[in-house]
Order: C-alpha cells, then structure tokens, then sequence
C-alpha cells in the first residue's frame, strides 16, 4: 500500500491536472455516485490534498470526494482525453478542458459535504500527518510524549494511522534506523532524546521520501552507490528489503524479523546496543 509520501505526490499531480479547472464531465462507476455525475459538472475543483493515505478532492459546490487507494488503487492522468490503457477497473473519471483524472480500482469512494469531512469515520482518527503544511515538530514530539501510547511497542506503533498518519512498512524501518533506536521496545522504554531522534526522524525521512521520489537513503550515499551501479533496492533505502546486505554506514550485516504479520529490517550494530 502506498505510504504519505506517495499519496501526497498523487495528490500533488492530481490538483495540477484539476485545481482551477471546471469539470467538463464526470464519472461514477458506482450507482450510489451517480447523481453527483450531473450535480457537478461544470464544477471547479478547488484543490486536491492528501489526509493519511486517503485523497479528498474539494469541489467548488462544498462537496468534497473521499477516496482511499487501499492496495490496489491506482489515479492516472491523460491529456488527451483518452482512457489510459490498463486492465484495472475504472472507478471515477474526471475531465476538464486540458486534462483527464481516473481512478482506477478503489472501492472506498465516498461524497461528503465539506463540514463533514472531519467527522469522517477514517480522518477523525488521523493522528498528526506529517507532510501536512499545519503539521508541527510539536505535533509530531507530542505523540512520542504521550501518555496514550507508552505501552505500546514501537514497531506496531508507528503503523498505527492514529499516531502518525501516513506512515507504513518502509518508512517504519528507515525511522526506527535512522533515529537508531532498538526495534524490540515499548514506547516507555525510550528516554526522551531517543524520542526526539524518532521524532525527527519520522519528520526528515518522510519530508525525505516526498521530495526524492520515494527514496530515504542520504543523497550523498546515494550518489556513492550509483558510482557503483549498485541496484535499486541498496540505492533508495539505508535497510528495508536489505535483508543480508551490509550497513551502508557500519558495515554490519543488516537483518529482518517479522512482527505483527509483516517484516522489520534494522542494522544490529548501529541500532542494538550490547
């Protein structure tokens, strides 16, 4: 599933191709939407943002639509107005006069009213998202403090949508590495300035992964590592999926558990200490 960064980049190219555009035409694979394929014709879209990994598209009627990409979701663009050419489902289509917006395969699509969008049953229990413009280092240091959460373990944590919103399995691990905290804790275990370094890093790794087009590696190391032709995986990321590789900043051998179902990958040598 595709992580914050990710969902906020698609938010980014969606409201280039809409924002400020009136809607030429509109569909609704579902029948429960198909009133609103009229209603908002000829519609601005005011502008399209990120919430979690949900996508809200803010038209100029005071409607707003609700789409969360799940796993197999997926939003293209054409310019033509031609339907890109994919086996996927088609699940909206929206037009305007210079660019086409599909969404293609996603089955969670709702229409709210802009008064009801943070009363949403899946926004109003986002926790701070970090990409988010109103999101401060307070906001995010301030979950790490809480109360709430000490006694939860760290690695199940920080996939909790209502900790910090937007963040999944890769950046899990690139968090927990690059704060270099031991993955095996309970919140409360921590002292407070390992709590900052998780804090921090939750805030650079994803402003990181945004800006860099997924990638959460240190530039320079990854300018070292293209030099090499190393592969793609040892470029973008410091240990996720690098199971047996070695630490680009140690040089241990990175390693992988499973826990709560999926995959954490951690240096023992920059992250456990003897």
């Amino acid at each position: 599933m595709p992580e914050g960064p990710e969902i906020w980049r698609t938010a980014d190219f969606l409201s280039d191709a809409l924002q400020g555009e009136p809607v030429t035409n509109l569909y609704f694979a579902f029948d429960r939407l198909k009133e609103y394929e009229t209603e908002l014709q000829g519609k601005k879209v005011e502008k399209v943002e990120a919430r979690g990994k949900a996508i809200l598209t803010f038209f100029g009627n005071s409607h707003v639509m609700y789409s969360h990409n799940q796993l197999y979701g997926k939003w293209m663009l054409s310019d033509n107005g031609e339907e890109p050419d994919t086996n996927r489902k088609l699940r909206v289509a929206i037009h305007n006069d210079r660019h086409s917006a599909y969404l293609y395969s996603a089955s969670q699509i709702e229409m709210l009213e802009r008064k009801e969008v943070s009363e949403h049953s899946y926004i109003k229990k986002l926790g701070p998202d970090v990409l988010h413009p109103d999101t401060s280092y307070e906001d995010v240091i301030g979950q790490f403090t809480a109360d709430t959460f000490q006694n939860r373990k760290l690695t199940t944590l920080l996939l909790d949508q209502g900790f910090v919103s937007g963040i999944g399995n890769y950046l899990r691990s690139e968090i927990m590495f690059y704060a270099g905290v031991d993955p095996h804790q309970k919140l409360r275990s921590y002292p407070d300035s390992e709590k900052e370094a998780l804090a921090k890093a939750t805030i650079k790794l994803s402003e990181r992964s945004y800006e860099r087009g997924g990638h959460t590696n240190d530039p320079s190391i990854i300018e070292a590592l293209q030099r090499e032709n190393a592969d793609k995986t040892d470029q973008r990321f410091f240990v996720y999926k690098r199971t047996g590789r070695r630490c680009h900043k140690c040089g241990a051998v990175i390693e992988e558990e499973k826990t709560g179902g999926r995959k954490i990958y951690y240096c023992p040598s920059c992250q456990i200490e003897e």
